[in-house]
């Protein structure tokens, strides 16, 4: 009895070795599947990431390219504002609201040719006048008196000082 029992426990076991056996084979089956399957989408990203690249290269358009727009853009900005500045200052500057520390004129130099420029009109006025006083005589010679203005009106306050 204990002979029977021990033959059909190792008949058991002897089955059990054999569908583990199998099973061990398959699931090795499987793990080489997978490798091998690993190994192709390895295979396959690496083959479209140089293509990539490739691509990227051949039209122009790769990150360093992409990069060196960035910086042009950054330099063109860069300028404008350097220029925008430089006007403003400038309409400062002639505006009178800046000093211009590098002028050998200072402020009173500036107010000084500004009532320069004021006197040259005063220079101008005078000789209009002078110019008008004269056609005045020459029309109170010829009789028309009416036309011409009185001397004294053509006269500025400056002049009858």
């Amino acid at each position: 009895m204990q002979l029977a029992d021990l033959e059909t426990q190792h008949a058991t076991i002897v089955d059990q070795e054999q569908k583990l056996t199998d099973t061990a084979q398959r699931l090795q089956v499987e793990v080489e599947a997978f490798r091998t399957k690993k190994e192709t989408i390895k295979a396959t990203y690496t083959a479209a990431e140089a293509s990539a690249h490739i691509s990227e290269s051949v039209s122009g358009i790769s990150t360093s390219m992409g990069d060196a727009g960035a910086a042009m853009q950054r330099a063109q900005d860069k300028v404008a504002e350097m220029q925008a500045r430089s006007g403003a200052l400038d309409e400062l500057l002639a505006s009178g609201a800046l000093t211009d520390l590098t002028s050998t004129n200072d402020d009173i130099q500036a107010q000084l040719d500004k009532a320069k420029g004021t006197s040259d009109i005063d220079a101008q006025i005078a000789a209009l006048k002078t110019q008008v006083a004269s056609g005045a005589t020459t029309e109170l010679a010829s009789g028309d008196a009416a036309a011409a203005p009185a001397p004294d009106a053509a006269a500025s306050p400056e002049e009858t000082k």
